[in-house]
């Protein structure tokens, strides 16, 4: 559906809305293949102990052929595409300050759709009290900033786990990920990337190739987006919805030159029939489980009827899925399931679909360790509000609230659910594990 304010505010009438101090979100840049990874020189900034890592940061954006600047000084009138700030040296609050004001001092400078991504070791088991805070304190910065920013610019930050460099592919990856476009409904986020064997050269256009996935619930909206995104990134797609799905299913199959397979994921035999579909495209290695249903009630007028489809939709035919898969010698599988911003916030007349969200990401967090024994992964994208035929029947006024609360001011659309689930499966991205990540504008509730 369309965002008539949005369009307003970016219209004719841009600057009526100035003048009267109105909210004013941005046209958010999106992917397109080929177009530039920032929309302008890229500053690297570190505290003294970091500068290590920031060199080879810097090195690793100028491969990728950036404009590299470490110098906060630029030409009048020029604006920075992005400010990466390295902190993974600092070891006190008082390191941060000096990087952290210079950043400061240039957001100014900072291009509409910019991008502010910091680079830090998360906190970990036995840091003394003050390396800790100093760690810690990082993810309040991002978060914060990120409410602060305007223009589409966004805020998001890699915490390096144990000792995983902050040249590895994962953190390189995790890097690229947040200055693209690709990440443009992602705000006030920060992700954990451990070590991994995950090794270059990445063909960044097609980073998914020679891969084989799965998608359930593709025959629409976000499953669709994401079937469609994954085509793209190189994958040979089987896309999954119920048989009275099973036009539009085919349409999607069609499009991006896919299988369509008509199923019931709560089916006893749903893991055999998707093992038999993806067999003779090469084997299983990407699963999405996208499928979800709501049945919204408030738990005062729950019935069974409302509250069993859902968890057996939801949550249970994931679980019963993986553990098959799994019990079959599936290896290296990489799961990326859809969770919601209602699975870690809430939200009234949801508690049946809340469960089953907090239930997914509990899920990826205690999975993290069995999928990477087999070298996999496991992780969740958890959306916030996103522009589909779902929350387009969502009375006018509720969706116009919900559409400003985030920091961004707007919905999501289906496509920023799939750049995240695409890279999230892809090679490079085998450091991250067990993560969710929110894909939700920075929607102002929940962490």
């Amino acid at each position: 559906m369309t965002d008539s304010y949005l369009n307003l505010a970016n219209g004719t009438l841009k600057p009526v809305f100035k003048k009267l101090g109105l909210p004013q979100p941005a046209i958010l840049r999106r992917y397109r293949p080929g177009s530039p990874l920032t929309v302008g020189p890229v500053l690297v900034v570190s505290d003294d102990a970091s500068a290590a890592d920031a060199d080879a940061v810097a090195k690793v954006l100028t491969g990728w052929d950036v404009d590299v600047r470490r110098s906060p000084e630029t030409a009048d009138g020029e604006r920075f595409g992005a400010v990466v700030l390295v902190l993974t040296g600092a070891e006190t609050p008082a390191a941060v300050s000096a990087p952290v004001l210079t950043v400061a001092g240039t957001l100014r400078r900072l291009a509409g759709n910019g991008r502010v991504v910091t680079v830090s070791r998360a906190v970990a088991d036995g840091d003394a009290p003050v390396l800790a805070a100093t760690r810690g304190g990082v993810e309040g910065l991002v978060r914060s900033l990120g409410k602060e920013l305007r223009g589409g610019s966004t805020a998001n930050g890699i915490q390096l786990t144990g000792d995983a460099a902050v040249d590895s592919a994962s953190a390189v990856a995790t890097l690229r990920f947040f200055l693209s476009a690709k990440s443009a409904y992602v705000d006030g986020q920060l992700l954990p990337v451990g070590p991994s064997d995950a090794a270059g050269p990445v063909d960044w256009e097609a980073p998914l190739a020679g891969q084989v996935a799965v998608v359930t619930g593709a025959a629409r909206g976000i499953g669709a987006a994401i079937a469609r995104t994954m085509a793209r990134d190189g994958a040979k797609v089987v896309v999954i919805d119920v048989p009275p799905a099973g036009e539009s299913l085919a349409t999607v199959a069609n499009e991006i030159g896919g299988v369509a397979l008509q199923l019931d994921i709560t089916a006893d035999d749903a893991a055999d029939k998707i093992l038999a579909a993806t067999k003779p495209l090469g084997g299983l290695d990407i699963l999405v489980h996208n499928a979800g249903i709501t049945r919204d009630k408030l738990l005062a007028n729950m019935t069974a009827d409302k509250w069993d489809p859902v968890i057996a939709v939801n949550l249970t035919a994931q679980l019963q899925i993986n553990e098959r898969l799994l019990a079959a010698g599936v290896e290296g599988l990489r799961i990326v399931s859809l969770a919601s911003t209602t699975g870690l916030a809430g939200n009234r007349g949801q508690t049946n679909y809340g469960y089953t969200k907090a239930g997914v990401i509990a899920n990826a967090a205690a999975g993290a360790p069995v999928l990477a024994a087999t070298g996999g992964t496991t992780n969740a994208v958890a959306p916030g509000w996103i522009e589909t035929e779902m929350t387009a029947k969502v009375p006018a006024l509720t969706r116009t609230v919900a559409r400003r609360m985030p920091s961004l001011g707007q919905g999501g659309l289906p496509v920023d659910i799939a750049e995240a689930i695409s890279f999230l499966a892809s090679g490079p991205a085998a450091g991250i594990n067990g993560q969710t990540l929110r894909v939700c504008g920075q929607h102002m509730v929940g962490k």
